[in-house]
């Protein structure tokens, strides 16, 4: 009976377990894994050690997208999930979990490489930056694999030449890729911005603008705002090109749009918001600062490369020393110097940083040590602490620490920075001691080459502009003999050899044109008669008949220059003669009759309290009828009779009618400063 009930109760077991499996197969195959998932345990319940039930439960949770607890399953059953039954499950969660290295190591323990595991090895070489490796594995899979994803593979092959392009500066090979899909064309676009074919990458990116167009709107699911979120990859790379060329204004325009839109991609919302605050630079620091908030978002590290990382935290470390953070300029500029201590740009910012805070002493220093344990970025270095010495004022510590970069020396940019900067210190000696290594140098490493001789040049020309013709002779004498036709040189050779040696300067003359072969052959009457001619005679010299009716004829062709009419008083009358007396002063005027003194022109106010001298009647304003009103009533004119106006004599053109008028009108032009215009 107990071993019969014990084979029943294992029957039913296994009548349970099929359709647990039965299960499984359905939501499988509906997409439902969460309840795939649950049946599968229930299963292990049964059979803990069953290998088919965890692989299973592992692929389920990768689908649900619960990659740690689909490693953690894994790394709990090591002994039954074996590294072959269960190598691409297990890499690929530490792939979407961001162990890189680990998904890697996972990867090459495996005994055999299928197909989907070295897909996935191209993604981790991608995210490790093994580019070369990573191009190998594609073309690889391309060669060898038939199936429905040789499209994502040349997608995948050519984001590898575009990153190429773009961080090794490679020169990418055609691998005569078809670039029918958007995908394809954007990525082109990428490897000719890695080029410097700036233009040719605008191009491309119109071409996949439009395929996206395309053939996005063949799905009639899909929105206006759908397109433009995809489309948003590609304007920014629009922008960035035009940030490029100098067209700040548009590129700002159009990153300011694609942050509008909100796109979920963080990786480029922060490339978007370094590049605004890279032109924003030390201006529109408010906006700077609100930017930099997208660069921080969560899994940006893993979305961009390590030079874009970087590039980011330096523009971070700049925007704190333009926004006066020191203690935060600081330790990003430290944080950066201890990842990459080779890279010059950290220790340019702290120096800089010392700079705005009047420490230049500390700067000089700091590069000092510097280039002392790097001197494979000596000369960027010493470049820097030069400029540095020029703006404190010290020039001569300047050009010493200039002459000291032996790569530099013989470059006729560094010659000409040098000789310019000892004359301002007006030490010749040493300018033309610059002037005599650099051509030293090309005598012996490229003689005769245009170099070395414009360094000749240049010297006889500083030589001869200080005085030291004698100096210049051999410069000149050099020059002469590579071009014995150049007259110039000869004639500068000879006016040194002048002061120095009278009779070379003879021998040397001899070597000049004759005055037949220098002669200029004009046509003397062509050029008199041409329209840039002109004739002028000779002071003193007679005039004859032939040439007078020249000067004649000269003479009426002349325009002559119309005089302005001069500009009339506005009181003036045509019709009453102005007075013949107006230009003389009024003390010269024959009707002037002098100042009239001890009359008192008023006297009231001047008796006893109370008394006037005038009647009351007279003082009485309402008597009198010709008083006009202040001011006129609406809808009346008061207008004078025309007999009135007639008669009236402009105020200028009459006579004054007593001596106290005239003489008062006198001061009142005095005080204006006016001369009147009768």
């Amino acid at each position: 009976m107990a071993a019969a009930a014990a084979g029943g109760g294992a029957a039913a077991a296994g009548g349970a377990v099929s359709a647990l499996w039965s299960e499984v197969s359905r939501f499988g195959q509906s997409g439902d894994y969460a309840r795939a998932a649950k049946a599968v345990s229930k299963i292990l319940q049964i059979n803990k050690d069953d290998v088919t039930a965890l692989h299973c439960k592992v692929v389920c949770l990768i689908h649900s997208g619960s990659f740690k607890e689909a490693l953690s399953v894994i790394n709990t059953h090591t002994k039954v999930l074996t590294s072959d039954t269960i190598a691409f499950e297990k890499a690929y969660c530490e792939y979407r979990l961001n162990r890189i290295e680990n998904a890697l190591k996972t990867i090459q323990s495996a005994s055999q490489q299928t197909d989907k595991l070295k897909e996935l090895y191209g993604q981790v070489l991608y995210r490790l930056e093994h580019y070369d490796d990573c191009s190998a594995v594609y073309r690889d899979l391309i060669r060898n694999s038939q199936d429905d994803y040789e499209e994502e593979r040349k997608t995948n092959l050519s984001a590898v030449v575009a990153a190429q392009s773009t961080w090794e500066k490679v020169v990418p090979e055609d691998l005569g890729l078809q670039e029918a899909t958007y995908e394809l064309c954007y990525n082109a676009a990428c490897a000719l911005i890695g080029q410097g074919k700036l233009n040719e990458a605008m191009k491309k990116l119109q071409k996949a603008e439009d395929l996206c167009r395309q053939s996005l709107s063949e799905d009639s699911d899909v929105t206006e705002e759908d397109i433009e979120a995809e489309l948003a990859i590609i304007h920014g790379q629009m922008a960035y090109i035009m940030q490029l060329q100098g067209r700040t204004e548009d590129a700002l325009q159009l990153y300011n749009q694609i942050i509008k839109l909100k796109p979920t991609d963080v990786g480029l919302l922060a490339v978007i918001a370094n590049n605004i605050i890279t032109i924003n630079k030390d201006q529109n620091v408010f906006d700077s600062k609100k930017k930099v908030k997208l660069t921080n978002a969560e899994g940006v590290e893993h979305k961009l490369s390590k030079k874009q990382l970087q590039a980011i935290e330096f523009n971070k470390a700049l925007l704190a020393m333009y926004t006066n953070q020191a203690d935060q300029c600081r330790k990003l500029s430290g944080s950066l110097q201890s990842q990459s201590p080779e890279h010059l740009l950290p220790v340019l910012i702290e120096a800089a940083q010392l700079c705005r805070e009047k420490q230049h002493a500390k700067a000089v220093e700091l590069l000092q040590d510097f280039a002392d344990q790097h001197p494979a970025s000596a000369v960027e270095i010493k470049l820097t602490m030069a400029q540095l010495k020029i703006a404190q004022g010290s020039v001569t510590k300047a050009c010493i620490i200039l002459k000291s970069i032996e790569e530099l020396q013989h470059k006729p940019g560094m010659v000409s920075a040098l000789v310019t900067m000892y004359s301002h210190e007006e030490d010749i000696d040493s300018a033309i001691e610059v002037f005599t290594q650099a051509i030293q140098w090309y005598q012996q490493f490229q003689p005769k080459s245009s170099v070395h001789l414009l360094l000749i040049r240049e010297a006889a020309n500083f030589k001869l502009k200080h005085g030291r013709k004698k100096e210049a002779i051999s410069d000149l004498e050099e020059l002469w003999k590579q071009n014995p036709k150049d007259v110039h040189t000869l004639a500068q050779l000879i006016s040194a050899y002048s002061l120095v040696d009278p009779e070379k300067a003879k021998v040397f003359s001899k070597h000049l044109p004759s005055s037949d072969t220098m002669s200029l052959k004009v046509d003397v009457e062509a050029l008199e008669n041409s329209p840039g001619a002109t004739y002028i005679r000779k002071k003193g010299g007679k005039v004859t008949g032939e040439n007078q009716q020249k000067e004649q004829g000269q003479g009426d062709v002349k325009k002559k220059k119309k005089k302005k009419k001069g500009k009339l008083p506005k009181n003036y009358d045509p019709k009453v003669t102005p007075d013949p007396e107006r230009w003389l002063p009024m003390r010269e005027r024959s009707y002037y009759r002098g100042r009239k003194k001890g009359k008192k022109k008023d006297q009231i106010g001047k008796g006893t309290q109370g008394a006037t001298t005038a009647s009351a009647s007279e003082l009485d304003a309402s008597k009198t009828a010709t008083s006009p009103p202040t001011s006129p009533r609406p809808g009346s004119a008061v207008a004078p009779s025309s007999a009135a106006t007639s008669n009236v004599i402009p105020p200028r053109h009459q006579k004054p009618a007593g001596a106290a008028a005239t003489k008062k009108k006198q001061q009142q032009k005095k005080k204006k400063g006016g001369k009147g215009g009768w």
